[in-house]
C-alpha cells in the first residue's frame, strides 16, 4: 500500500524572535549564530506518538540505512492488514497482536521486539498518550509517561518533544552532538582535537549556561549541533 509522504513543516513557535534573543544574551552562542546561519529545523508533522516512538526504537544504536530498511520491512509486512481497514500505518493493535516471527523477520532483534510490544500495550492502556492529549502536557509530564515504556529513555523523548512536536525549551544535555557543539562553542576543544571524556561538559556546567537561553534551549541545541557540523568542515580543509 502507498504510504502518504510526510510534508516536513517548521516549528510553530516564533524562530526570528528565538534567534534575536539568543543572540542578544549570550555572545558566544551568537558568534556561532552568525556563522552557522539561518535556524532552518523541520518537523516530522504526520506521525503520531506511537508511529514516532515504534520508529526511534528501531533506529536506537544503528545506522541510519540499515535501520531504515528494518522500519520499511517492518511495515511492509502489515500492508495487508493496513489495506482491509483503510489504514496508512500499522496500528499498536497490530502490533500487539502480531507473531514474534514477523517482529524478527522485519529485522528487530529480541531486546527492540519487547520493547515495540510494549509500546503498543503501552499506547493502548493510555500511559503513552495520543497527540491531541500530548499537545496540552508539559515537557516533563511528557518525559514522565513516555519513559515508563521499554527501551524508551529520556534521551528519546527529548527528541520526541523537539523535532515532533516542536517544543521550544528543551536541553538535551546527554546528547553527545550537543555536548560536544558546546566544547566546541564555549570551551577548549578545537575542531582538529580529538574529543576526550574530559573536553565534555557536564549537565550542570551547561544547564548552569542555558539559564540564558530560556525560553529557547532547542533552538541553542540545534546551533550546538551545527556546531559539529562547522567543525567538520573546517577539519576538512
Amino acid at each position: 500500500m502507498p504510504r502518504p509522504i510526510s510534508r516536513p513543516r517548521s516549528p510553530r513557535y516564533d524562530r526570528i524572535a528565538a534567534v534575536s534573543e539568543l543572540s542578544a544574551a549570550d555572545a558566544k552562542l551568537r558568534r556561532l549564530i552568525e556563522r552557522a546561519g539561518p535556524f532552518t529545523m523541520k518537523l516530522a508533522s504526520a506521525q503520531s506518538p506511537f508511529e514516532a516512538l515504534l520508529e526511534s526504537i528501531i533506529y536506537q544504536q544503528l545506522h541510519g540505512k540499515a535501520a531504515a530498511t528494518i522500519h520499511g520491512r517492518l511495515l511492509a509486512s502489515f500492508d495487508e492488514p493496513c489495506a482491509a481497514e483503510g489504514l496508512t500505518h500499522p496500528s499498536a493493535q497490530h502490533l500487539l497482536d502480531c507473531p514474534n516471527e514477523q517482529l524478527r523477520s522485519a529485522g528487530l532483534s529480541h531486546n527492540k521486539a519487547l520493547a515495540v510490544r510494549d509500546l503498543a500495550a503501552k499506547t493502548l492502556d493510555g500511559t503513552v498518550p495520543t497527540l491531541a492529549r500530548i499537545r496540552g502536557m508539559s515537557d516533563a509530564e511528557i518525559i514522565e509517561h513516555l519513559t515508563q515504556v521499554r527501551g524508551i529513555g529520556r534521551w528519546t523523548v527529548e527528541m520526541f518533544l523537539i523535532f515532533r512536536l516542536g517544543r521550544p525549551d528543551v536541553l538535551p544535555v546527554s546528547d553527545y552532538g550537543v555536548r560536544k557543539g558546546f566544547a566546541l562553542t564555549f570551551g577548549k576543544l578545537k575542531p582538529a582535537d580529538k574529543v576526550t571524556p574530559a573536553d565534555l561538559p557536564k549537565p550542570a556546567e551547561m544547564e548552569a549556561r542555558a539559564k540564558k537561553w530560556h525560553p529557547w534551549c532547542s533552538v541553542a541545541s540545534w546551533y550546538l549541533w551545527r556546531a559539529c557540523d562547522l567543525a567538520a568542515t573546517d577539519k576538512q580543509k
